[in-house]
């Protein structure tokens, strides 16, 4: 019996690992199918905000942590089990809804991404893209379908469009192969994207100096490189972890680093002066060290 119950537990670590458990629990699980294929699988979030620094709200007498209560501003304070879903359609007025209604006109998709259609990535502007999650094979089951349905949208060069109910609220999902799995885009529905003409109607019509757009584009190749996140940091959060490190110290507190900006006055003259620097730096960038004299 002991024996029994460790190879449980050992294929139900085995499954973790598989399944993504490093990653936390799974924002959604069900099944992925096309036509009459289909295997269970699991979304997870393929991003992470735990880097960011928050802030409880304190008691600056006990630096206790409050509670936030909810509260009827007629009656006083309400129990949080008590409260019920209300939709306003007027003015003070409201819909009551209730969880077994809710439940009642859940539909199908919240156990299932069923794909509809394929598409080329092209077609899809980038307002619709939205968060981006990992679809991993759920356990041992049906691997051989997922991996089927990420091979033959890796050959097609096809994105797969389907729908998945995440928190209540169904939403389109885009489906790409990426390395051995499937990555899971949310699509913004078309009510969420607003009009860009709209916009930037007040913009003013016509075009720019031919020149300084020559410029312009000289100075673009010269900034010309690959992407590389690790370039780019949030130097306010940088700033907010030093300071936290310096209170914890018993330090003075630090500041942030200023953030460079400018008045451009003569538009021509900036853009003139900007690429005979950035020529100046990338030619002492290319040029080869001195070497040193022999003693």
């Amino acid at each position: 019996m002991a024996a029994r119950k460790k190879s449980h537990a050992t294929h139900h670590e085995t499954r973790a690992h598989r399944s993504g458990a490093r990653r936390g629990r799974p924002t959604w699980s069900g099944h992925l199918r096309l036509s009459l294929v289909s295997c269970p699988v699991a979304l997870y979030g393929a991003t992470t905000r735990t880097a960011d620094v928050s802030f409880h709200l304190l008691n600056p007498e006990t630096h206790n942590r409050i509670r936030m209560i909810p509260t009827d501003p007629d009656t006083g304070p309400v129990e949080r089990k008590d409260l019920v879903k209300g939709y306003e359609i007027e003015k003070n007025k409201y819909v009551i809804v209730t969880n077994d209604e809710l439940q009642s006109v859940r539909l199908e998709t919240t156990k299932t991404i069923d794909i509809e259609r394929f598409v080329d990535a092209g077609e899809i502007d980038r307002l619709y893209w939205n968060d981006p999650y990992f679809l991993l094979p759920d356990g041992r089951t049906g691997t051989e379908a997922y991996v089927v349905i990420r091979d033959a949208l890796a050959q097609s060069r096809r994105i797969a469009i389907g729908r998945v109910v995440m928190h209540t609220r169904e939403r389109m999902v885009a489906l790409e192969p990426r390395d051995k799995g499937i990555v899971a885009w949310t699509l913004r529905s078309e009510d969420e994207v607003l009009d860009a003409k709209k916009a930037f109607e007040d913009i003013p019509a016509g075009h720019a100096n031919k020149e300084m757009i020559s410029i312009a584009e000289k100075i673009i190749d010269q900034k010309e490189g690959d992407f590389d996140p690790s370039m780019f940091q949030d130097r306010y959060e940088k700033a907010l972890k030093a300071l936290i490190h310096a209170k914890q110290k018993g330090h003075k507190p630090v500041k942030a680093e200023p953030v460079e900006d400018t008045n451009v006055i003569d538009l021509m003259e900036a853009l003139k002066k900007s690429l005979k620097g950035k020529s100046a730096a990338h030619a002492n960038s290319n040029a080869k060290p001195k070497k040193r004299a022999s003693r």
